[in-house]
């Protein structure tokens, strides 16, 4: 970091003449509507004399940016390796080592290449008959698993299954968006600041902050992994657009780059209409401010409809699209705006007005579209989240199995303080503040009124806006710090301010190695770290069920073991962790009742009408410790069932003790009703396995015709 603070001061110094001739130039084209001639990438480079220095710059930055790529890229490899011990375990830890809803949309993958055919493997995901019992579903549909398939063919058709094996050509592949992503972020603060130096810093805070920028290493195949870098690009490519006097062809170039990141994000992520939502706030935000132009402003908003109209195409006419906030937004924002003259005309007062009234006419009839095509549609898929949101914000009911299950995980609660500890440590913190605050503080030296450009603007916004969602949601913080890496290193390594940033912050030699050599002693501990997978309980398990059941046989259970049941054996599921479907989210709460106060015959009519053959018991969820008393799984299903909770504490007085005991707990007493119901099968210090007697079959054949 010292290097680079350095390095950029050398820079600066020593091209004051060359900046200076620059913005003369740029003076003189502007009038000409010729290229201003900012350093940018994809060959939007400027004609001149000094052509020599530009090609330099960008040949230079462009290895910078790779290398940074690359280097994050072995990094995560390298930590994802040492803690697993990946190329010492075998297939079946390796493939418990997908965790939760990971294991889920790997196992479609690993189902595509056992296909017989390509086409074979397609059908089987239309026509999926193995991931909810007594259901057939079409997973394309359902789920965003489209990089699934698509790495699945590739596998297939490239000359590699010699030498690399189909799971690694899957991690090393979500490792690779890594370098994407730190390359995304490099050309961003390089077209904030005209400086590589400021991207060359983006990705050495990315790397040093990973942590809190991302968690790939153990979480490969969740959905954010795939599309950050996407959106990383998307942001990149709007940036580039914004910037001032930009040539229509270039403008025309960049379009599609925005409309291509966009439609890879949104293809590869279930929650993209959310994500987009923000940022359609954004883009109005600018526009009322009067940041945007109207092309632009409609361009933008149309990327992101055309991106959302493929996606819901490809996924067989996914309706929750449809009904998605962020299409009402946009078709809201572009009627109101057609119609709704002379709005930025006037003094302050009267334009605040006209604003305010523009603001409550598109809200208003967004809520109004989304409601209608909901009821027309008949969409309940996302209704959630909306449950998550209003009784996160004391709106909704607070007994909701739903709602309560995101409410009681710490990744959906607020963003503890800690994470601010960290990035503290890292000094990117400080730079964000010192950023704002000398950006602020140099225009209003310049003169006092306030400008900034648009991009900058955009980029602001974007960070309060995302940051806003990170503080509220601590699992969206990925959205949020990735971000503030090329921001702060934009007001770092801007011309602009670096020489009121180095008065603010007295920066000397010394100084910078104090904060930057602790994250570097962290990263070379973290690597030189090496551990080893073991989890011999969910691999006995496993082995059991891959050996000892049939093929067809159907398990319920909890939501993530289910997911590696499914990767591991193939077995057909009841319920499974992807729960954007009201008939999933239905079922799960019902299977859950074997973790509730019911007795044997409620479960076992349960189980039977969702076709499960056998029950798979955790003593981690029945006697759980994890969370406190009020947000264990058994007292989300008390509260739901109206029962009071177990456990010392308080209870709502309109709660009422069970009738019986705990399921899970009663079954292991091997007494009747509960012996007469269900067998015992498999045990060890972690699992019970239970086989359901079918009574309604025996009792007919005892009978006879």
């Amino acid at each position: 970091m010292c290097f680079v603070i350095i390095i950029e001061h050398i820079f600066c110094q020593d091209r004051t003449g060359l900046f200076s001739s620059m913005t003369s130039l740029r003076q003189r084209k502007g009038s000409k509507g010729k290229d201003p001639g900012p350093i940018i990438l994809l060959s939007l480079l400027s004609p001149g004399g000094f052509s020599w220095w530009t090609v330099l710059c960008v040949m230079t930055g462009s290895t910078v940016g790779i290398s940074l790529g690359l280097l994050c890229c072995i990094y995560v490899a390298t930590l994802h390796e040492n803690d697993l011990w990946f190329s010492n375990i075998k297939e079946v830890e390796r493939e418990i080592s997908f965790r939760t809803e990971c294991g889920l949309y790997y196992s479609y993958y690993k189902q595509m290449l056992k296909a017989p055919s390509i086409q074979q493997g397609l059908y089987e995901l239309i026509h999926d008959n193995t991931t909810e019992s007594k259901r057939t579903i079409n997973i394309l549909q359902r789920m965003n698993i489209y990089q699934e398939v698509f790495l699945s063919i590739l596998y297939r058709i490239l000359p590699i299954q010699t030498y690399l094996e189909p799971i690694y050509f899957y991690i090393y592949t979500v490792f690779a968006l890594q370098t994407v992503y730190v390359i995304a972020l490099f050309i961003t603060s390089w077209l904030l600041s005209d400086s590589w130096l400021a991207g060359a810093l983006s990705g050495v805070w990315y790397i040093l902050n990973r942590v809190d920028t991302t968690r790939v290493e153990f979480t490969i195949s969740l959905r954010e992994n795939w599309s950050i870098p996407f959106f990383a690009l998307q942001v990149a490519a709007i940036t580039c657009y914004l910037r001032p006097q930009l040539k229509p062809i270039h403008q025309r170039v960049v379009l599609w780059l925005v409309f291509v990141s966009t439609f890879c994000f949104c293809l590869t992520w279930q929650f993209n209409q959310f994500v987009l939502l923000v940022q359609a706030l954004i883009i109005f935000t600018l526009d009322c401010l009067d940041f945007l132009t109207t092309e632009q402003v409609v361009s933008l908003y149309l990327m992101q409809v055309f991106s959302l109209l493929l996606v819901w195409l490809l996924q067989f006419c996914n309706s929750m699209i449809l009904g998605s906030l962020v299409l009402s937004f946009i078709v809201s924002a572009l009627f109101i705006k057609h119609f709704q003259t002379g709005l930025k005309t006037g003094g302050f007062v009267i334009r605040v007005g006209k604003l305010a009234l523009h603001t409550l006419l598109v809200l208003t009839l967004t809520f109004t579209i989304n409601y209608s095509a909901k009821k027309i549609l008949q969409l309940k898929s996302d209704e959630h989240i909306f449950k998550f949101i209003k009784a996160k914000f004391g709106f909704g009911a607070t007994r909701d199995f739903d709602a309560s299950l995101y409410l009681c995980e710490e990744a959906f609660g607020l963003l503890p303080l800690d994470t601010f500890e960290r990035l503290a440590g890292t000094v990117l913190w400080y730079y964000v503040l010192i950023t704002n605050g000398s950006g602020q503080a140099s225009r209003e030296k310049e003169d006092r009124t306030f400008k900034m450009r648009p991009d900058v603007a955009y980029n602001l916004l974007h960070t309060v806006f995302f940051g806003l969602l990170a503080f509220s949601t601590m699992r969206m913080k990925y959205l949020w710090t990735g971000h503030m890496c090329p921001f702060a290193a934009f007001g770092v390594c801007g011309k602009e301010v670096w020489s009121l940033y180095l008065r603010v912050l007295h920066c000397n030699t010394k100084t910078m190695q104090s904060h930057a050599l602790p994250p570097s002693q962290l990263l070379m501990e973290e690597i030189s770290e090496l551990r080893e997978f073991y989890d011999p309980d969910t691999v006995e398990l496993m082995e059991w069920i891959r050996l000892k059941t049939p093929k067809r046989a159907v398990f319920a259970g909890s939501m993530q073991l289910l997911a590696g049941i499914k990767l591991c054996t193939g077995r057909v599921l009841t319920n499974h962790p992807h729960y954007e479907d009201q008939a999933l989210r239905e079922r799960t709460r019902q299977v859950y009742q074997i973790y509730a106060r019911q007795s044997a015959e409620e479960v076992h009519k349960v189980l039977c009408s969702v076709g499960a053959d056998y029950i798979v018991l955790e003593d981690s969820i029945c006697y759980e410790r994890r969370h406190s008393r009020g947000c264990r799984l058994r007292d989300l299903l008390d509260l739901a069932n109206g029962h009071i909770m177990d456990g010392p504490g308080e209870n709502e007085p309109d709660l009422i003790p069970a009738t019986h005991p705990r399921f899970c707990e009663a079954i292991k007493t091997d007494m009747p009703p509960y012996s007469t119901l269900f067998t015992r099968v498999f045990k060890n210090k972690t699992f019970h396995v239970y086989k359901l007697k079918k009574l309604k079959k025996k009792n007919k054949a005892e009978n006879g015709p």
